[in-house]
């Protein structure tokens, strides 16, 4: 078993060694003017060796999200007896916001302001965050239950938490700061939070 442990963190920093690398060229020279084989090059390894760990150009770049796929989906699983989902999620979301968590939008670090133009500005690595944002959903959805309802449930959070990511990273990419703007984030993420969860609360009502 501490074998395996070892492999399993070797293999963690090979993928986060390679990711670095490969945003740190596509920062410099945009994401389409740099080939695979070039960000290899780089790594010191062979091509077919990247696209063992990294499928695709665009995962590259989308490994910064694997952490947070199945996030929403921990949080609900586990959240303390006697509280929502929905509520869970919220303090969650609030709380990276007042941390100011890069996945929330609400970060001026110049290399995430950086990191967020190449993934909104690039047509294919928006269009591969579509699929992550798919995973992540279903991971919640089994988590709520994994029924009909629940998946109805879960698209529906995980729109809110893009759609309030999304304003917070804009108003970022505009140039207010990150300071100034964590409370109104707050309270929006709050209104919108409480607006779910009086909406899945009547769902279920008249169910």
């Amino acid at each position: 078993m501490a074998e395996t442990g070892l492999r399993e963190r070797k293999k963690q920093r090979m993928y986060q060694a390679v990711s670095d690398i490969a945003i740190g060229l596509f920062l410099d020279r945009g994401f389409d003017e740099v080939s695979v084989a070039e960000v290899a090059a780089a790594a010191e390894i062979s091509k077919p060796t990247l696209f063992r760990y990294f499928p695709a150009k665009e995962d590259l770049v989308l490994h910064r999200f694997a952490d947070h796929e199945d996030e929403a989906a921990r949080v609900v699983a586990g959240r303390p007896a006697g509280e929502s989902a929905t509520g869970a999620l919220r303090k969650h979301f609030v709380a990276g916001l007042e941390r100011f968590d890069p996945v929330t939008g609400l970060n001026d670090d110049p290399r995430v302001l950086a990191f967020h133009r190449l993934l909104y500005g690039t047509p294919s690595l928006a269009g591969r965050l579509h699929a992550y944002l798919e995973r992540s959903e279903s991971a919640l959805a089994e988590a709520l239950g994994g029924d009909l309802d629940a998946r109805l449930a879960a698209g529906q959070t995980i729109a809110v938490q893009r759609v309030l990511a999304l304003e917070n990273w804009r108003r970022m990419a505009a140039g207010e700061p990150a300071a100034e703007v964590r409370g109104e984030a707050v309270a929006a993420a709050e209104r919108a939070f409480g607006r779910l969860e009086r909406a899945l609360k009547v769902t279920e009502a008249n169910m």
